[in-house]
């Protein structure tokens, strides 16, 4: 004669329990792939961003597009000034590629604040004001000024891709606005999350992205992934100086643990 026999309560908290320490084990493991994978996406869109800029340079004499408008140019304050992701609309199709996947959380929200909004240059009403529209955002530095425009230093923009030091020269990046003009005068943020659309534009860029670190392309085309400190060991514009802060210096304590990459 056959019996049937099913779990035990006990066997079932056994298994229960089992299942919990795996999933315990198994969930960071898990994060940290997730994240590996947002940040290799944001770097594939950034070599599609160095192909959008090189397309456009191709086109228009070796020469990068505007990043800001003649000073006092009424009018076009705001469409001059970065409108990037319009001036290249036609050598790109997929919105998607101005988001980082990390980038989940608009600029005038708290701490680790991402995605910048900016009208379209047909919207004269703000409406869209408020509306994500992108987490890259481009070095202003090295924007093809007109002769009768406005540069912040004379002499101190790029314009051109096939320059000297290029490797070490950014172009676009994690950045909480769509643009900005970072200079050696400009201190790190006191805390995480003061980016702030104001003055020391270097705040922008300065956020805690992954990892403490941001994802950069290059004027070479090279896209790599920088440390939040190594950002001012950079060669933003044509008089920046690359030692600006020492070794010494006394970073913010919310950077202790940022680290360095190879550049």
């Amino acid at each position: 004669m056959s019996t049937k026999r099913g779990f035990t309560l006990v066997e079932l908290l056994v298994v229960i329990a089992i299942i919990a320490l795996l999933m315990s084990i198994l969930m960071p493991a898990l994060a940290r792939v997730r994240k590996q994978a947002k940040l290799v996406v944001g770097q594939s869109n950034l070599n599609q961003w160095g192909v959008v800029f090189a397309m456009y340079v191709g086109d228009n004499d070796g020469y990068l597009n505007r990043m800001w408008p003649p000073e006092g140019a009424e009018g076009d304050w705001w469409a001059g000034g970065h409108k990037w992701p319009y001036t290249l609309e036609a050598y790109y199709q997929d919105e998607r590629l101005r988001f980082c996947p990390m980038a989940t959380k608009s600029i005038f929200a708290e701490q680790n604040a991402a995605l910048w909004a900016w009208p379209r240059l047909d919207d004269t009403s703000f409406d869209t004001w408020q509306k994500p529209e992108g987490s890259y955002g481009t070095n202003d530095w090295v924007g093809n000024q007109p002769e009768d425009g406005w540069e912040r230093i004379d002499g101190a923009n790029w314009r051109r891709m096939d320059v000297k030091g290029a490797p070490l020269i950014p172009l676009i990046m994690d950045c909480a606005w769509a643009g900005g003009f970072p200079d050696d005068t400009h201190e790190p943020p006191e805390y995480e999350g003061d980016m702030g659309l104001d003055q020391p534009e270097f705040r922008r860029y300065c956020i805690n992205r992954h990892d403490y670190s941001i994802n950069i392309c290059f004027l070479d085309l090279s896209v790599k992934r920088v440390g939040l400190k190594q950002l001012w060991k950079l060669k933003w514009h044509r008089l920046f100086n690359t030692n600006c802060i020492p070794p010494s210096y006394d970073w913010p304590k919310w950077m202790d643990n940022c680290r360095d990459y190879p550049l």
